[in-house]
């Protein structure tokens, strides 16, 4: 949905901000990394229960993944080697936060519900692997109700208002689900017989 509607917007933004970080000489591959150190911290902050700092640093993790592309771009550096380094960060990152999630709620929920995140994860996973299976196919696999992007910013406001995180997790399950079947319908036609 992101991709669909307010990319053009949001790219308007990052690609001055791309430039000025380019400028100053960080490349694409330096802001991927740092992206997935943040990850990293984000799941340690979230496990252990310091949720306004995951929410923090959830939007940091969130901007190195907005500005990495721009950078890439402004630098004339964009290769099939950044590509995939990418997207890759891009798996890691969901994973770690994911897991931090459910670490956070195994310790403090009890019972199962940990498992709620674990679900959300698995199903974000299908979703991105349906998109690099078509891409690799030459056919086309954005699109959907909730993308990476609207993941991110769901999870955030989650981490900012506890009370609302797990109702939140269940609302990803039914929409991160339904995106994944949009996608393999639209998958589905363009590949044909």
């Amino acid at each position: 949905m992101f991709d669909g509607y307010f990319r053009t917007r949001v790219d308007k933004i990052a690609e001055p901000i791309g430039a000025g970080l380019h400028k100053i000489g960080i490349s694409a591959n330096a802001l991927t990394f740092f992206g997935i150190a943040a990850a990293a911290v984000t799941m340690w902050a979230v496990a252990t229960g310091r949720l306004i700092l995951g929410f923090i640093l959830i939007i940091v993790t969130g901007l190195c993944d907005l500005l990495d592309g721009p950078v890439a771009k402004a630098a004339q550096s964009s290769s099939l080697k950044g590509a995939f380094f990418d997207s890759v960060a891009d798996r890691v990152t969901d994973v770690m936060l994911l897991c931090g999630i459910a670490w956070y709620l195994n310790t403090n929920s009890g019972g199962n519900i940990y498992m709620l995140a674990i679900a959300v994860m698995a199903v974000s996973q299908i979703v991105s692997y349906q998109r690099a299976k078509a891409e690799s196919l030459g056919l086309t696999g954005k699109g959907g109700i909730m993308e990476r992007a609207e993941r991110f910013v769901v999870l955030a406001a989650g981490l900012l208002f506890e009370v609302i995180l797990i109702p939140i997790l269940w609302a990803l399950l039914v929409l991160v689900s339904f995106t994944a079947l949009q996608r393999f319908v639209y998958i589905w036609r363009q590949a044909g017989k």
